[in-house]
């Protein structure tokens, strides 16, 4: 369909009705706009070709809506209206595939627009608390440093809350160039600074177990020679929405991020359910996107989460929506827990200093690919150090790891550590004490996937 024949389609039909109403001496009057509504963004999918995305925009336009980003190589339109029926409207053309709300609140943002393959030397220098590290020593880090500390031609994206360039500790390895800010309704905020952390210390910390600096200062991180960069889709209310999600692993993707780390889970539904119009538009939208990054060569490695649930065996929801009113609903295993589940995003499990899955730690047989330490987590925060517990903890010493993989094996690709992720992980058994949420063998069960993380493997060829 051209972008105007369906106009001119609606123009012709409406001369015809308003010539047969003077025919019959009727009084015509035009149909009223409906009221506005709450200003909100959507998603809308179409095929991944430039025609059909011009087509989808002109869409969007048409019921009364603004595009903030097309994403032409995803076949996915990030739009925003007030229309009450924007939805109704854009879905009735041909070339949309679908449309989904991406939150259930209003817009709080408001209105928005278009705006060396050689490895570090690990060099003797203790950093003062290195030795409060216990996270380090399980994953062999420690003695990984002891043949590199990774190489500085590898960056790696915190898609988190922002990151404190400014700390002693992170300052070494911080790439500006290549930070943005997502949290405008997705459209990218490269302004100076954008990135950086307003509520909260969350993407910090993670920032510091990737790749805090060796400096003589602090700590330091599982891959201390690699660089790193704020991608900031966290807002200050501490939502991550679909929208931001996308922005954030299309950006690393196009500024060649060799990893990306996300500890969270995109708002405002734990779980997004395929069979649901909205949530299922989301979900391919976003799944698009992760997709397209890894094919660009960006591993995605995110955190399995923290409800204690099993992934392998979903039944019920009670927190979502979490930014209106939670309501206890009915899901399966089509439900997904986004990113940590999408296809090709490496999914990690939380253990204690000694070994066991933390109490809060989500598990699943065949979800969770690899633990990693993420309890009482030593790390940088905004004007010094703190101890954090979390599968958000957790997924950065992989990402870390990944890192040194990427560092030692250059020409490897996204597959490449998956595998390697998963064959060099340290096997870890069901606990002694029987459990029977823990299915599986020692070699790959519920509770840490393919084992616990390894670094000293990532870097020994």
């Amino acid at each position: 369909m051209s972008r105007t024949s369906r106009p001119r389609r609606m123009a012709a039909g409406l001369s015809a009705i308003a010539l047969a109403c003077v025919s019959l001496g009727a009084a015509t009057t035009a149909q009223a706009d409906p009221a506005p509504g709450p200003l909100m963004n959507y998603v809308v999918n179409t095929k991944a070709t430039p025609g059909h995305v011009r087509k989808t925009e002109d869409a969007v336009k048409a019921a009364g809506g603004t595009v903030l980003v097309s994403y032409k190589q995803l076949g996915v339109v990030i739009a925003q209206s007030t229309n009450p029926d924007f939805k109704t409207k854009v879905r009735s053309v041909r070339d949309v595939q679908s449309v989904g709300a991406t939150r259930t609140a209003a817009v709080s943002e408001g209105p928005g627009g278009l705006n060396s393959n050689d490895l570090a030397e690990a060099t003797p220098v203790a950093d003062p608390r290195e030795g409060e590290q216990w996270d380090m020593v399980q994953i062999k880090a420690d003695q990984a440093h002891a043949i590199t500390d990774g190489s500085r031609k590898v960056l790696v994206g915190i898609n988190d809350s922002g990151v404190d360039d400014t700390h002693p500790d992170l300052a070494p390895n911080f790439d500006a160039a290549d930070s943005v800010s997502c949290v405008n309704n997705g459209v990218p905020d490269t302004t100076a600074g954008a990135w950086r952390p307003t509520t909260s210390a969350h993407g910090t910390h993670v920032a510091g177990t990737v790749a805090a600096a060796r400096n003589g200062v602090g700590i330091v991180g599982v891959a201390p020679g690699v660089r790193i960069a704020s991608v900031k889709v966290v807002n200050d209310a501490g939502y991550i929405y679909p929208e931001y999600s996308i922005c954030g692993i299309v950006w690393a993707a196009q500024h060649r991020m060799a990893i990306t780390n996300h500890s969270y889970f995109i708002d405002p539904y734990e779980f997004w359910c395929k069979d649901n119009g909205d949530q299922g538009a989301v979900q391919e939208a976003v799944r698009r996107a992760y997709a397209w990054a890894t094919g660009q060569g960006t591993l995605s490695v995110a955190a399995a989460g923290n409800s204690n649930y099993d992934l392998s065996n979903k039944t019920t929801d009670s927190n979502s929506p979490n930014d209106s009113t939670a309501v206890t609903r009915t899901i399966n295993n089509d439900c997904l827990d986004m990113p940590t589940e999408l296809p090709g995003v490496i999914t990690v499990a939380s253990t204690t200093q000694a070994g066991a899955k933390s109490s809060f730690s989500n598990f699943g047989l065949n979800k969770i690919d690899v633990a990693a330490p993420g309890s009482s987590i030593l790390s940088t925060v905004p004007g010094g150090y703190a101890k954090f517990s979390g599968t958000s903890m957790a997924s950065p010493h992989v990402a870390g790891i990944a890192a040194l993989m990427k560092s030692t094996h250059p020409w490897w690709g996204p597959r490449d550590i998956e595998r390697a992720l998963h064959r060099e992980a340290d096997d870890t058994a069901c606990p002694t004490t029987p459990d029977p949420r823990c299915t599986g063998t020692p070699t790959n069960n519920a509770f840490y996937g393919e084992g616990i993380a390894d670094a000293l493997d990532a870097v020994t060829p």
